[in-house]
C-alpha cells in the first residue's frame, strides 16, 4: 500500500530563526523553501537524503485559527509537543561535541541506552529533538532502565 514517508512536520515559530538552527547549526540542508501566498512552505532535510524532509511549519492560518495556533505555540514553547524527530548518527559522542561548539544547547548528555547511544536537545523554540546512535546489538530493558527513564520525566510538561 504504502512505499515511503515523505514528510512530517514540526511547528516553529519563527522560520527564519529555524533556518538559522537547523541548517545554520544542525547541518540540514534546505529542501524547498516556497512563499505559497497563505504560507511559507520550508523543509530540510538530512543532506543527501531528500526523499525524507521536515516541514518546518508556522503554526496558524490556513492550517488553523489563530485561536488555536495560539494554543499550540503556547504548547510548543512549554516543550509539550513530544518528540519532533530522531537524527540517526555514526558517532554520537562526536556530534554531541561538534553541535555543541556550534551552540547548540543539549538537555541530555550521550548516554547509553539499551538501544545505543542518544542524546538530547531543544530547539530554540521548544521542539524536543534526540541524536541516536544504534547498538550493533541491542540490549534488554531492564527495570533499572525503566526506572531512570521515568526519573528523566519532566514534571513540568
Amino acid at each position: 500500500m504504502f512505499n515511503a514517508i515523505t514528510h512530517s512536520s514540526v511547528y516553529v515559530l519563527d522560520q527564519d530563526q529555524a533556518v538559522d538552527f537547523y541548517v545554520g547549526k544542525l547541518g540540514l540542508e534546505i529542501t524547498a523553501d516556497v512563499d505559497l501566498g497563505f504560507m511559507r512552505w520550508l523543509t530540510v532535510s538530512v543532506p543527501g537524503h531528500p526523499e525524507r524532509e521536515i516541514l518546518l511549519e508556522k503554526p496558524g492560518p490556513p492550517a488553523m485559527s489563530e485561536q488555536t495556533a495560539a494554543q499550540v505555540r503556547e504548547l510548543v514553547t512549554k516543550g509539550a509537543m513530544g518528540l519532533g524527530f530522531i537524527l540517526r548518527t555514526d558517532d554520537c559522542r562526536r556530534t554531541y561535541e561538534e553541535l555543541r561548539a556550534r551552540g547548540v544547547e543539549f538537555t541530555q548528555e550521550p548516554t547509553e541506552q539499551p538501544y545505543g547511544i542518544d542524546c538530547g536537545l531543544r530547539d530554540p523554540f521548544g521542539n524536543h529533538i534526540r541524536i541516536g546512535q544504534p547498538a550493533a546489538q541491542p540490549s534488554e530493558i531492564t527495570d533499572e532502565v525503566r526506572e531512570r527513564w521515568l526519573a528523566e520525566t519532566p514534571a513540568d510538561r
